[in-house]
Order: structure tokens, then C-alpha cells, then sequence
């Protein structure tokens, strides 16, 4: 099984304490469905990013679209792997999700 890693941009938690205890039982749900094809849970990110450039400057902030967190997933394909999160909450929170191969680089 190869590994691939889902990012997420976007979305966000409820207010309330209850909506939030909903959307964290709803990921709870997510994983158990998934199973073993979870490899790494994720977290999600704070806003605060920097970048480091190629001439090894650094600046504030993201490049491109803010990432807002990250699942670790094992499937067959690419195709499976995003066929994966079209069930996760972060969907449901007005998210999206970009689904990238990682290559295993065994040394």
C-alpha cells in the first residue's frame, strides 16, 4: 500500500462547545471507518506559517492557499486515497482537501 497525504485548506470549528464536541465526534467516526488505512491522524495547523525561500530567505505566511491540516492515509491508489475524503467533517465545514502521493524514499 503506498502512502498519501491529505492537506487541508479552509473550513474551521464551530463556536459552541457542543457543536464542536459534534464535529470532533464526527472525526471519530471518519477514522473509525477508515480503519487501518489510517497511518498518521493529522493535526490541524495555527495560521502562523513562514516560507523559506530557495535563496534561503524567509518571509510570513503560506505559499499559496493556507494549509489547515493534514491526515496520513494508506491506499491503493490515488483515486482511492481521495475517494477516502469524500467522507471526512472537513468537507462538511466548507474545507477542501488536496491528495498527494508521497513517495517512499527507503534509505
Amino acid at each position: 500500500m503506498t502512502k498519501f497525504v491529505l492537506v487541508f485548506s479552509g473550513g474551521g470549528m464551530p463556536e459552541t462547545e457542543a457543536d464542536q464536541a459534534a464535529v470532533l465526534a464526527a472525526w471519530g467516526v471518519w477514522y473509525g471507518k477508515l480503519g487501518a488505512a489510517v497511518v498518521d491522524g493529522g493535526n490541524p495547523f495555527t495560521p502562523m506559517a513562514k516560507t523559506v525561500d530557495s535563496d534561503g530567505s524567509i518571509s510570513d505566511g503560506a505559499v499559496g492557499v493556507m494549509a489547515t491540516g493534514y491526515v496520513i492515509l494508506q491506499a491503493g491508489s490515488l483515486d482511492e486515497a481521495a475517494e477516502m475524503g469524500t467522507s471526512c467533517p472537513h468537507l462538511a465545514a466548507g474545507g477542501q482537501i488536496s491528495v498527494y502521493e508521497a513517495i517512499d524514499m527507503a534509505m
